[in-house]
C-alpha cells in the first residue's frame, strides 16, 4: 500500500491542499511529524486541532518513530500518511523515508505545500538572489558551533542573501537524562531572531570580519504565513534588541540589495534604515533635476 508524505504549509490546519486533504481522509493511519517544525496554532506534541478539522485521528510521531522508519512499518498492508509542516522535503529526514520506501518496495506519494524556503520572499528579497541556507542551533556553555558563518560570508562576498533557519528543540533530553536512560524531556525551545543576531555578531567579532558587523542589514521574520506575521528589516544590532514575539522565527542576512528589492523591503525598515533610504531617494532625484 502507498506511503504518503503530505505537506501542511506554514500556518494552520487549513493550509493543507485539497489534494492533501483528500489523501488524509482516505488513509488508514495518519501521523503528524512533530519535531522538525510546528503548526503555529497547535500545542507542541498535540494534534487535536488537526484531528477535529480533518475529521479523523491524527497520531503524533516523534523523532524516534520517524527517523527509525517506524512510521513505515504498517505501510506494507495499509495506506499511511505522514503530515509534515511546510513541504515534505524541507528536512533531510523525509528524503530518507523516500529511500526507505524504495528499499522496501513501498509506493511513495508526495504532496507538496508552501515552505519557508519560498515564503521568505514575503520580505521583498528575490528568491533567485539567495546563496546557501544555513541552520543555527542553540549554543551551550561548552559548545558553540560556528561552521555556518563561513557559508554566510561566502554568500555575502558575492552579493547574495543568506537564509538562516533557527533551532527548534522539541522532546529533547538533557545530557544527564540521556546518559542515565531516563525518558524525561526538556520543555520545548525555539530560537528567536534576537538570539540568532547575537550569535552572528559574536562570531563576526571573534573572526574580526569587516563584511558582517552590527550595522549589517538583516531581516527578521516571525510566524510567516499567519495573520500576525511580523517582518522587520534593520541592522543586526537592532534585530538583536527586538522582541519578535512567539515562534517560529527566521532571519536573512542581506547581500547586495537591488533597487527593485529595496522598494518592497523598505516597507519593513526600522526608522533608522527608513531615514537613510529616504535620503538616498532624495539625492537620486536631485541628480535628475
Amino acid at each position: 500500500m502507498p506511503f504518503h508524505l503530505v505537506g501542511l504549509g506554514l500556518g494552520d490546519e487549513k493550509d493543507i491542499t485539497l489534494k492533501g486533504l483528500e489523501c488524509v481522509k482516505k488513509c488508514d493511519i495518519v501521523y503528524l511529524e512533530a519535531y522538525t517544525s510546528i503548526l503555529l496554532n497547535q500545542n507542541v506534541g498535540e494534534a487535536a486541532g488537526l484531528s477535529e478539522f480533518y475529521g479523523r485521528e491524527v497520531i503524533v510521531a516523534d523523532r524516534e518513530a520517524v527517523e527509525s522508519g517506524g512510521v513505515l512499518d504498517e505501510a506494507v498492508e495499509k495506506d499511511i500518511a505522514l503530515l509534515v509542516v511546510g513541504d515534505p522535503f524541507g528536512a533531510t529526514t523525509h528524503s530518507d523515508l523516500v529511500s526507505r520506501c524504495k528499499e522496501k518496495d513501498i509506493p511513495c506519494n508526495v504532496i507538496h505545500n508552501s515552505t519557508i524556503m519560498s515564503a521568505i520572499g514575503a520580505c521583498g528579497l528575490q528568491l533567485y538572489r539567495y546563496g546557501q541556507t544555513v541552520s543555527l542551533c542553540f549554543w551551550t556553555e561548552t559548545w558553540k558551533p560556528d561552521s555556518w558563518y563561513d557559508k554566510i560570508l561566502e554568500s555575502k562576498r558575492i552579493g547574495l542573501h543568506a537564509l538562516l533557519l533557527l533551532d527548534i528543540k522539541v522532546k529533547e533530553q538533557s545530557i544527564e537524562n540521556m546518559a542515565r536512560g531516563r525518558k524525561i524531556y526538556e520543555p520545548p525551545r525555539f530560537m528567536t531572531v534576537a538570539q540568532a543576531a547575537e550569535q552572528v555578531l559574536e562570531v563576526a567579532a571573534n573572526k574580526s570580519c569587516e563584511l558582517i558587523g552590527p550595522k549589517t542589514v538583516a531581516v527578521g521574520l516571525a510566524r510567516v504565513g499567519c495573520s500576525d506575521q511580523l517582518i522587520i528589516a534593520g541592522t543586526l544590532q537592532e534585530l538583536a534588541e527586538t522582541d519578535f514575539g512567539t515562534p517560529l522565527h527566521s532571519m536573512v542576512i542581506c547581500g547586495d540589495i537591488h533597487e527593485a528589492e529595496e522598494e518592497h523591503l523598505s516597507i519593513f525598515y526600522t526608522d533608522s534604515l527608513k531615514k537613510d533610504y529616504q535620503a538616498r531617494l532624495e539625492a537620486e532625484r536631485a541628480k535628475h533635476q
